[in-house]
């Protein structure tokens, strides 16, 4: 047995960060009660003009505040996934207990986490099919170890990063925790939006079946982009800089229903376009997709 004596501290303290927000995103999710009817009530508004009064409007017994609190804190731990890697090549202090950490915090965070939200943001669902929504769940982390004890395996030097070979979990754990920020919006005091129960109920009827659709784009071999070198990596012309701030001020202007649907996009698009491709023949498959 080889003995760590040495481990990369700044690299590591980020990998950390994932796992504690990773950690808290359960326990917040966990103040949610198990639900005792299908009926819904309305969340108060939180006003955001003044950052310091915004916390303490948060209810702790608030179940929807909760959820969306517990999808803010997976995103944030996505920050932390996206700079260990950078900041570990950057001090070329990379090595295989950095990579192995990172797998261990983000089953914990892109797997545990978001099933377990998915259970708590549909209490509709969940009164009606108790056991149903629990084996999706399960099912859910099951397919994001799976998914990155393949990747610790078949990784390498050699690789590009720019293309993953299935779902990464980190972006399957966005399209679920979206949906929690969209039903904030969606059951908030102060929304606007006509019909805003009746999509709810919808969209918690459909959120099951399209976990366990990104559980299996997760264990797939269909190639996704790898979107933060792919947009931010090298130099490019002025046109792509101006296409991201635009597309930057397009979700921060509607980021409640912006956030699910680009993080649905991303997990689909590339399987519709790989069976688009595979039907036209465009470009022949070899390789399974699982």
């Amino acid at each position: 047995m080889r003995r760590i004596r040495t481990i990369a501290v700044f690299p590591t303290m980020f990998t950390l960060g994932n796992l504690i927000c990773g950690f808290f995103a359960i326990v917040v999710a966990a103040r949610v009660e198990s639900p005792t009817s299908v009926e819904m009530n309305r969340a108060p508004d939180i006003v955001f003009r003044h950052p310091g009064m915004a916390v303490r409007q948060f209810d702790p017994k608030d179940d929807t505040h909760n959820c969306m609190l517990s999808g803010w804190l997976i995103f944030l731990a996505m920050i932390f996934d996206a700079l260990d890697g950078h900041v570990a090549r950057l001090s070329r202090t990379s090595s295989d207990f950095g990579a192995q950490l990172d797998s261990l915090c983000d089953l914990v965070t892109f797997g545990v986490a978001p099933g377990f939200l998915l259970v708590k943001m549909c209490p509709q669902f969940t009164f009606v099919h108790r056991e149903t929504v629990w084996i999706v769940a399960a099912s859910y982390a099951a397919c994001a170890a799976l998914r990155l004890a393949r990747f610790n395996v078949e990784s390498g030097e050699e690789d590009d990063h720019l293309h993953f070979s299935g779902l990464p979990s980190p972006a399957a754990a966005a399209s679920i925790a979206g949906f929690a920020i969209l039903f904030y919006e969606l059951r908030r005091e102060g929304s606007r939006l006509s019909y805003a129960t009746t999509i709810d109920q919808a969209v918690q009827y459909v959120l099951p079946v399209f976990a366990v659709v990104v559980a299996l784009l997760m264990v797939s071999r269909i190639p996704y982009p790898h979107i933060v070198n792919q947009a931010f990596r090298g130099q490019r012309g002025m046109g792509h800089v101006v296409g991201l701030l635009f597309a930057l001020g397009a979700i921060m202007s509607i980021k409640g229903y912006s956030v699910p649907i680009i993080c649905s996009t991303f997990v689909l698009a590339p399987p519709i376009l790989y069976l688009w491709r595979r039907m036209r023949s465009e470009k022949p498959q070899h390789e399974p997709i699982f």
